[in-house]
């Protein structure tokens, strides 16, 4: 087993610097990288930080969107022996400082003009931070260095390069120092309850976390992966992992939006995602299918119809079939599905889902499709790793079998505790806050609760913070109830479940612009989306899909009132930068709205505020 993180990479530096490690897209066109391209810029960033001062175990921030620099600056900052700590793009200046004053960082990566004036808003408060090299800007001749603190990536290459071959013994001397309990990232939780804490993550926890995922076999050397989930997440950071380990190839989407795009481009193999792009596919595919004129649109809503069915059944543990199913399949899904296996590439073995939980009846309709969705599990604090279902035994509902280096067992009220060597070394610089979960016997307790069903899979079933206790003592999920209203409409982006201590469940719903303008196009109804949302015939559209939702559900969890908001909630506002809401966040600005949705009389069926 490599010693390092680093040593993962440099093997296929040493070994196949000639093979195509990166590819990226630049003025138009796809533009293939080597291991041993990769290898030297590498090389020159850790002399480039040599030259700055970087001591061993100095932290060096990446506050960029995902880009092929992106994992240069971060294995040159471990190849120089500091630790790595990322910034999400869409962090606001306060956030940023934040990180950078609570983990002592000496030197920042930016992307752009944009992320160097967020820097720029808090210097006075980072006085540690020696230089910022922004990878987007002029070179320093044509005007890009206007001052001491900062520097564009170019020229700090060249200089680097210029200087790495005088520096290449200290070099070698740090990255043979680097060891499996020592500190290779720092990673800040995304703060969906309070403050971000720094999780200090090793170089066993990442080595051992991509070696076991290799091991069952997610990744494999033949594989071209497509990667857009932010390099700052661990879940990203676990797919870069895998990539080193396996010497596959890996493909740099060029942005969120164009992600679809580019797997057409790229055609790759295999792809992570986060739940809400599968939300959105799924979303454009029924609202295009449904919404065909005369008898195709007909049809079409009675296979996405018998599609809903076939996936109760199947959730129940039952064999859908008969005459409608059969139909349904030949006449819609079959077509579905060479038309998504066609959009995404025609190589697609199957794409795997992590970061949130993934609506069942959404895996369903990707199934019906022929569409393989891998889900899995795995936390900060597990180096994003714990479970995955495999292709050839996916259980949907849930997060697959433990990895063989993962020990699993539930705690008495059901919380889910973990065990391996892909558990990280504690909270940076918060011992009371490591100690509230990880026990001395090494048992992290992940605030997840869960059960392992007959197969030996688990399934999570909520977070322990946001079970709701009604009034009359009954626990609710609420992720439950959000994931299957969302799976109801093509229209609803997000809904937030509020009614912890209260008599009945209400809800908070937003809307998806893009699909919410071009409904109201064809409906002849004129506006944006802010007006939209506020129409009547679009709140029966809302209140029939929570109708529906309320059927399969016990009473003590349905929905009794809703309100539509007039926008979509935003990243780095009330979304994750993996688009996962920020619940406490959104029930403290929303709370004037949830005490009117619990106004008297109590309402006698579903109402819409």
């Amino acid at each position: 087993m490599a010693l390092s993180y680093f040593d993962l990479f440099q093997h296929n530096v040493d070994t196949r610097a000639d093979a195509v490690a990166a590819r990226c897209k630049r003025e138009g066109s796809w533009l293939d990288l080597t291991w041993g391209d990769l290898g030297r810029d590498t090389d020159a960033v850790s002399a480039g930080l040599l030259r700055l001062g970087i001591e061993p175990g100095d932290r060096v921030c990446v506050q960029s969107n995902t880009r092929v620099e992106w994992p240069v600056a971060d294995l040159g900052i471990v190849g120089a022996g500091g630790v790595t700590v990322p910034i999400y793009q869409s962090n606001t200046p306060e956030e940023a400082a934040y990180i950078l004053e609570d983990s002592g960082a000496v030197a920042v990566f930016a992307e752009d003009e944009i992320q160097l004036a967020k820097l720029r808003e808090v210097r006075d408060r980072v006085p540690r931070v020696r230089r910022v090299i922004v990878f987007d800007r002029e070179p320093a001749e044509q005007g890009g260095g206007d001052d001491d603190w900062v520097l564009d990536w170019q020229t700090f290459l060249r200089e680097s390069r210029e200087a790495a071959e005088s520096l290449g013994g200290e070099l070698r001397e740090r990255r043979k120092r680097l060891e499996p309990g020592g500190l290779a990232t720092l990673i800040y939780t995304s703060g969906t309850t309070g403050r971000p804490k720094g999780v200090m993550v090793t170089h066993e926890n990442l080595v051992v976390a991509g070696e076991a995922t290799v091991g069952v076999g997610i990744f494999s050397p033949e594989d071209i992966q497509l990667l857009f989930l932010p390099l700052a997440h661990s879940f990203a950071k676990l797919l870069t992992v895998g990539w080193y380990a396996t010497g596959s190839l890996m493909a740099f989407a060029e942005s969120i939006e164009k992600v679809v795009d580019n797997m057409g481009e790229v055609r790759p193999t295999f792809m992570a995602s986060v739940p809400r792009i599968f939300e959105k596919v799924h979303a454009r595919v029924v609202g295009e299918a449904s919404g065909k004129p005369g008898l195709q649109g007909k049809i079409a809503r009675w296979a996405l119809a018998q599609g809903e069915q076939a996936a109760r059944r199947q959730a129940r543990g039952e064999t859908p079939g008969g005459l409608g199913w059969t139909l349904a399949k030949a006449l819609v899904f079959k077509k579905v599905g060479r038309r998504l296996e066609q959009r995404f590439g025609g190589r697609l073995r199957f794409f795997i889902s992590g970061g949130a939980p993934l609506s069942p009846e959404i895996a369903y309709f990707f199934q019906h499709a022929g569409i393989s969705i891998c889900e899995g599990y795995g936390l900060t604090e597990t180096s994003s790793v714990t479970s995955v279902n495999l292709p050839e035994r996916i259980r949907i509902g849930t997060v697959g079998a433990p990895v063989p280096e993962m020990e699993v067992r539930l705690a008495d009220d059901g919380e889910i505790l973990l065990r391996g060597k892909t558990i990280f070394a504690g909270y940076w610089q918060q011992p009371e806050a490591t100690a509230e979960v990880l026990s001395d016997d090494g048992w992290f307790a992940t605030g997840d609760i869960g059960e392992i069903d007959e197969a030996g899979h688990l399934k999570i079933t909520d977070r322990k913070k946001d079970l709701i206790i009604t009034a009359g003592g009954k626990n609710v999920s609420p992720q439950n109830i959000e994931n299957q209203l969302k799976s109801k409409s093509p229209l609803i982006s997000q809904v937030v479940v509020y009614g912890d201590r209260r008599p009945y469940l209400v809800a908070l719903v937003t809307l998806e612009p893009v699909a919410l303008e071009e409904w109201g196009g064809a409906q002849g109804l004129a506006g944006d989306a802010a007006m939209l949302s506020q129409r009547q015939e679009v709140r029966q559209l809302v209140q029939h899909a929570v109708i529906g939702v309320n059927r399969e559900l016990p009473r003590y969890e349905t929905l009794k009132r809703f309100a539509v908001l007039d926008h979509d909630f935003e990243v780095g506002d009330l979304l994750t930068p993996t688009l996962k809401v920020r619940r406490k966040l959104v029930n403290d600005r929303y709370m004037d709205l949830f005490e009117e949705l619990y106004e008297e009389p109590p309402p006698g069926r579903v109402v819409a505020l």
